[in-house]
């Protein structure tokens, strides 16, 4: 008969909970690096492609501002402003959908579910349509509809807390009611003025540049940063309420925080490109099943918005579907085959 094997020692549990620690931050890191990699080769494809054919040393020379005018204009006026706008917008859709999800522990919880998304179209819309606006105003003016949703949906969800069902169920109702809006001003619109509010309604990165840029990429840092700072209650919040209480987080407070931000993310990045359809959904659960360890991934989350979106948007624009198209297009037709299974999936496992 064989001797019972040794209980372990409180070493050797600290030992397993440090090597654990440790693979877990190489497996994160590894899947940063490898969205960082994507996001390179996206990114010196878009430098490369187009109408101007430009070979790799015309590319780092137009950067650089060195070269003929024409290469430099080409490259810092048109290339590299839609590259990095397409890298803050993916990095700021990716990390909000995280922090839906993980704060609301739903999976489906997305910014283009809830209607938040929506609502920063609506806003746009209406100043397209109604109030004449343009640039930064109109911007300004798509931002206020996205936290306007966002505000609404937090009154009419809220009873002695923030349940994560409710938000999604009255988040649905939202993302319905301005759909419906938005197809009712564009249908007594006239035709040009149909054309000029298209973009808010599908997404692109094409015209974010200069100071709406800029804004849109500190605003993204800045939030980020924040996001860096609080990011510390996700891991309790997915243990359950109870649990999360238990290990002295103040759950209401952790989940309306984390919300505030990623409604904050969302409104920022909508207001300067549109609803670009399905990168805050599908983003972070890829990121979370690279990662595989449990947690939100919202380091990985951004990094595969950013390399999803740049990706896509090198797709639109070149027409390799077969025709040139806003970046949403081709994240919807992505992100929408991963809506269906995901919800065939989640309806299996429930039964």
């Amino acid at each position: 008969m064989s001797a019972p094997a040794p209980a372990p020692t409180s070493a050797t549990t600290v030992a397993t909970v440090a090597d654990l620690r440790t693979l877990r931050r190489r497996r994160q890191a590894l899947v940063v690096s490898g969205m960082v990699l994507v996001v390179l080769v996206a990114g010196t494809a878009a430098l490369l492609m187009g109408a101007a054919g430009l070979t790799p040393g015309q590319a780092i020379a137009g950067a650089v501002g060195l070269g003929d005018k024409g290469d430099v204009f080409v490259i810092q006026k048109l290339r590299l402003p839609r590259i990095e706008a397409a890298v803050v917008v993916g990095v700021a859709f990716g990390l909000a959908g995280a922090l839906f999800q993980s704060t609301l522990r739903n999976p489906l919880a997305s910014p283009d579910i809830l209607g938040i998304s929506t609502g920063a179209s609506l806003g746009a819309v209406i100043g397209v349509l109604v109030l004449g606006l343009s640039g930064m105003a109109l911007s300004g003016l798509a931002f206020a509809g996205a936290a306007t949703v966002a505000l609404a949906i937090w009154l009419l969800a809220w009873r002695r807390g923030l349940h994560s069902i409710r938000f999604v169920l009255v988040g649905v109702g939202f993302a319905y009611l301005g759909s419906s809006l938005i197809a009712w001003a564009m249908a007594r619109s006239q035709e040009h003025e149909a054309a000029a509010v298209l973009i808010w309604t599908v997404g692109s990165v094409s015209d974010v540049r200069g100071e709406q840029l800029t804004l849109v990429a500190v605003g993204t840092l800045v939030l980020c940063a924040v996001v860096a700072v609080v990011s510390r209650t996700q891991g309790p919040l997915a243990l359950g309420d109870d649990n999360a209480r238990a290990l002295g987080v103040h759950v209401d407070a952790a989940r309306v925080g984390a919300l505030l931000l990623a409604v904050a993310l969302v409104a920022l990045a909508t207001s300067a490109a549109g609803p670009i359809a399905f990168v805050a959904l599908v983003a972070p659960a890829i990121a979370r099943r690279l990662v595989n360890d449990g947690g939100a991934a919202l380091v990985a989350s951004a990094a595969t918005g950013a390399a999803l979106t740049l990706t896509a948007d090198v797709i639109a624009q070149h027409g390799l579907l077969g025709v040139a198209a806003p970046v949403g297009i081709v994240t919807g037709l992505v992100g929408a085959p991963y809506l269906l299974w995901l919800l065939a999936t989640t309806e299996k496992r429930s039964r």
